[in-house]
């Protein structure tokens, strides 16, 4: 039932439109207790033991001390709105870009934004856009995102996304707007209890009673937000609370006392002995990194430099370890995973397992996964340890300093003579796996296999770009067939699976990183939830390309229906049955409608000098790729 491609050769005629270069984007400022974060938590808590504070920056070189430079618009006597404070304390937190839409109860918020001469908001065209857009703004450079919304719909139509980041330990501020607090509990108008809502789904949420709490709550929440494992915070506003006038006071302590007492200590000299000592006496090792690892990546490097160990990245580790080193890579294990990962696991003695979380995806029936291993577990989130799998030896802390300690005590080992053990044999075997059960595909006479499409990619990007997808079919493929060679290049939506997520995604990440390339590899079904985001694209200028491989339909749907519902089609055709040989709906009428150049490619012959063609134009190029239904994810 799968629509018919055209059989007229591939469009060459693409829609030009004229467009001014992206905005340059201010610099960014990071708050300074995180600078040093030993120094913080004895100033801080000196009546308690010395707790290290993680954070989620890629390059903490990169830090300033901007409360130490930051310069108010305001006189220090001078009193202003709840609203003029809230923003002038995201400003303090070093925020430049935010992604607000408006609405009844956040208008307050919005015209303090345009007396703000820091912060630029992106209007997404829709609130899911919006916190989308902040999750990739945040996956992306390592920074808390934010965004705003109003009150009601405005609110509720953040709620995949905060759980998205809950999921996906993305560290994300959600502003919303609430009616006034007289009204609150009155069901007036676009009211909803938007924090009881959020409650089971953002790491910490508040709502603000009191004007002059803002500059704390604003504090706390960005500490909370990028502190230990990373997550969404909300903060809800009530509209009096906007309008009222204070001197604010912005040298109020934060309250914080319960959650530093929990956050994870420096890891136990011991335990990393005892882990290093594992490793010695294994023979077949193997390391199951995950999103965990993305903030020490030169580490892990390192660490399996001085080892020797492979390494086998879950779906939110890829880019933590080089995915094109093809001495020690095996790529993504799992269920969508390769088979040399999967089987590296299974025949593993010791399996450390770094930053990741044993999800039912990667692990499958958990009785059987590596049960020939003893297991070591690093994870900064204690509830994380042993909740699914039992490990032999654990360890809750900063998966960066515990990575460091390892490497401190194999570098020792190896300044003092003792050679590490010699796992050629190991890799050895993983490499005749790898040439035995490579990642293949099936080829449709002249149409254009996915997997080929991202390939192509990947070779004339030479790994480099930023990929965002949506979920589904080719979000897999471009885990698959895209290589990552650093951290931070993977978008995706990967513990919740949000449909829609690919296109706003990519949005954050162009306004977070405007000298990257950025790619959205979308499906047609992902794609169209979010595809009014086309317009944020356009008006912004930022120089996103989309690589759109449509099918027709809800692809990763349709392969567990080939696989056990006999091919039964239940509602997965995304086109007009009555006109199954056109394509539906003409996606390239979208980005015309835009004002963004298209064009669509149905031939194999015709895809490189396409995706050519899209990088000489250097602003937004969307482009289609056609490919048939038979192609499946699964290795």
């Amino acid at each position: 039932m799968a629509a018919a491609a055209p059989t007229s050769s591939s469009s060459t005629a693409w829609k030009r439109s004229s467009f001014s270069n992206s905005p340059k984007l201010l610099s960014r400022f990071t708050v300074p207790f995180l600078h040093n974060p030993q120094k913080l938590t004895a100033g801080v808590i000196s009546h308690r033991h010395p707790l290290q504070i993680s954070n989620v920056l890629s390059s903490p070189r990169e830090q300033v001390h901007h409360e130490e430079t930051f310069v108010s618009r305001f006189a220090p006597d001078e009193p202003r709105k709840g609203s003029d404070v809230l923003v002038e304390a995201l400003e303090r937190e070093g925020v430049t870009d935010v992604f607000a839409y408006p609405g009844g109860a956040s208008m307050e918020i919005h015209q303090a934004l345009t007396r703000s001469k820091i912060i630029r908001n992106v209007l997404p065209r829709h609130e899911q856009g919006g916190v989308f857009a902040a999750e990739g703004y945040a996956r992306a450079s390592g920074l808390p995102g934010v965004c705003i919304a109003t009150s009601g719909p405005g609110a509720t139509n953040l709620v995949s996304g905060l759980a998205d980041a809950l999921l996906d330990s993305v560290p994300l501020v959600a502003i919303t707007g609430q009616v006034p607090r007289r009204m609150i509990g009155t069901d007036a108008f676009q009211e909803t209890p938007i924090v009881e809502v959020t409650r089971s789904i953002t790491k910490h949420n508040y709502l603000v009673l009191d004007v002059e709490d803002i500059p704390r709550v604003v504090k706390e929440a960005f500490f909370i937000a990028r502190s230990g494992r990373p997550g969404p915070v909300l903060i809800d506003v009530p509209k009096d609370i906007q309008q009222q006038m204070v001197v604010p006071n912005w040298n109020q302590p934060m309250r914080l006392a319960g959650y530093l007492s929990r956050l994870p200590r420096p890891p136990s000299p011991m335990l990393l002995e005892q882990i290093v000592r594992l490793i010695s006496e294994s023979k077949k090792p193997v390391l199951y990194v995950g999103g965990g690892c993305l903030n020490s990546s030169e580490e892990l490097r390192r660490f399996v430099e001085l080892t020797g160990i492979p390494v086998a990245s879950t779906l939110m580790g890829l880019g933590s370890y080089p995915c094109s080193d093809e001495e020690f890579a095996l790529q993504m294990l799992g269920m969508h995973g390769t088979v040399y990962a999967n089987y590296a696991v299974d025949k593993s003695d010791l399996l450390l397992a770094f930053g990741v979380r044993f999800d039912d995806r990667v692990t499958g029936k958990l009785e059987a996964f590596a049960s020939r291993a003893k297991i070591v577990h690093i994870d900064i989130d204690s509830a994380e340890i042993g909740k699914n799998k039992q490990p032999h030896v654990s360890i809750c802390a900063d998966m960066k300093l515990a990575l460091q300690g390892l490497n401190l005590i194999l570098e020792d080992m190896r300044k003092e003579g003792k050679s590490n053990p010699d796992f050629s044999a190991w890799r050895q075997e993983l490499k005749e796996q790898k040439m035995n059960f490579p990642l293949g595909y099936k080829t449709f006479e002249d149409a254009i296999p996915p997997q080929h499409a991202i390939q192509v990619l990947d070779e004339l990007t030479g790994g480099n770009a930023i990929i965002s997808t949506g979920v589904g079919q080719h979000q897999m493929w471009a885990a698959q067939f895209y290589k990552y060679n650093k951290p931070r290049q993977w978008l995706t939506s990967g513990g919740l699976g949000a449909m829609g997520f690919g296109l706003p995604a990519a949005i954050g990440a162009a306004v977070a990183r405007p000298d990257a390339v950025v790619v959205d590899i979308d499906g047609d079904g992902s794609f169209i939830m979010n595809v009014q985001e086309l317009a944020t694209i356009r008006v912004e200028n930022l120089p996103i390309k989309i690589m759109l491989l449509n099918n027709q339909h809800l692809g990763m749907v349709v392969q567990w229906e080939d696989r056990f519902y006999k091919s039964n089609r239940a509602h997965t055709y995304l086109g007009n049955p009555s006109k199954e040989s056109e394509i539906f709906p003409d996606m390239l009428k979208f980005a015309e409608a835009c004002d963004i150049p298209a064009a669509r490619v149905t031939k194999k012959d015709d895809l490189r000098a396409a995706i050519k063609r899209c990088w000489i134009l250097l602003g937004h190029i969307c482009w289609m790729s056609l490919y048939p239904i038979k192609s499946m994810s699964c290795p």
